[in-house]
């Protein structure tokens, strides 16, 4: 009998000694509870730095009508920006931004899906060694190197083809027609790429040309893609500064047409936040156009991710 509750003892204090032993943590479990905590920490600073950022531009950017009390619709819609008068019509920097935008991408969209189409159903091999390494050339270029060619190059060019200074959105067009072309294409091969390969098989089994199949198959499947390619270079070309500083002319008036010169947000906010004091109009103004910049980027952003939903509900059909 004693031998009996000795052993079930025994088999006790064993029991309870593997439980502890499974509900221990192992180095595993202790490195993987590290891991995860830095990276929680990562996400929590990232989260952070986003939102002082947000908080900050806004905060800077309302102050022209919480503390200046100017009309939201008089720095909207006005054409005279002369802040140290008390005029800060933004209009002008408004569809300056918005002018060159457009005019570099649809100037941009057609080389870009031209050439995403020969690197990947035309020649690829060639395309590879050869386009492949002059795009990624063009991304590393840094901007001032564009405004210098730009100035040094496509002024010249602008002024004696069609007169005046040179300077305008035309010739900016031209310098983001370069910069924003390795973007829209590089993301335009990826898009071409991913459609299915027995879309293209299915077409040609059908008796369909290579450019049948390419216009009306593959490049209809890479719509979505195509489009998210698209928006993305006019989100650089929207807040692309210094290149577009020096060839646009900077002159705070309203457009009459591509050749005359014209003003950004980006060249605006760029040569003028040096010259101003914290809290003032001037300053306070500037950072409204710094708004402005924000809440663009945050709708090209939102643009894109409605266009990717948009095609994978479309694919998922």
């Amino acid at each position: 009998m004693e031998q009996t509750n000795f052993q079930l003892k025994k088999q006790d204090a064993q029991s309870h000694e593997w439980d502890a032993r499974l509900h221990r943590a192992t180095r595993a479990t202790r490195k993987d509870w590290i891991g995860r905590g830095i990276s929680y920490l990562c996400i929590g600073v990232i989260i952070l730095v986003v939102a002082s950022m947000l908080w900050f531009i806004t905060s800077k950017g309302i102050a022209t009508f919480t503390q200046n009390h100017v009309s939201l619709w008089k720095f909207l819609s006005g054409t005279n920006w002369a802040p140290d008068q008390g005029n800060i019509g933004a209009l002008p920097m408004i569809v300056g931004s918005f002018a060159v935008t457009f005019a570099a991408a649809i100037v941009a969209t057609p080389f870009a899906v031209g050439t995403a189409i020969f690197m990947t159903e035309i020649s690829p091999n060639k395309g590879r060694k050869v386009l492949q390494p002059v795009i990624e050339l063009l991304v590393g270029i840094p901007s001032v190197v564009y405004g210098f060619i730009g100035l040094a190059v496509v002024v010249p060019f602008m002024r004696h083809l069609v007169g005046g200074s040179g300077f305008g959105i035309i010739s900016a067009t031209f310098v983001l027609f370069v910069m924003v072309l390795p973007t829209i294409t590089t993301m335009t091969v990826d898009s071409l790429r991913a459609v299915p390969r027995h879309y293209k098989e299915a077409s040609l089994a059908l008796g369909a040309t290579r450019w049948q199949t390419v216009s009306r198959v593959i490049l209809r499947s890479a719509t979505p893609g195509i489009l998210t390619a698209v928006i993305f270079g006019m989100a650089r070309a929207f807040g692309e500064a210094l290149a577009v500083q020096m060839v646009i002319g900077n002159a705070a008036i309203m457009p009459k047409n591509l050749i005359s010169p014209a003003s950004t947000l980006t060249s605006q906010l760029t040569t003028g936040i040096g010259d101003t004091i914290d809290g003032t109009l001037p300053n306070n103004a500037l950072w409204s156009l710094a708004l402005i910049l924000l809440l663009m980027s945050l709708f090209f952003n939102a643009l894109v991710r409605f266009i990717a939903k948009r095609g994978q509900l479309k694919n998922g059909r």
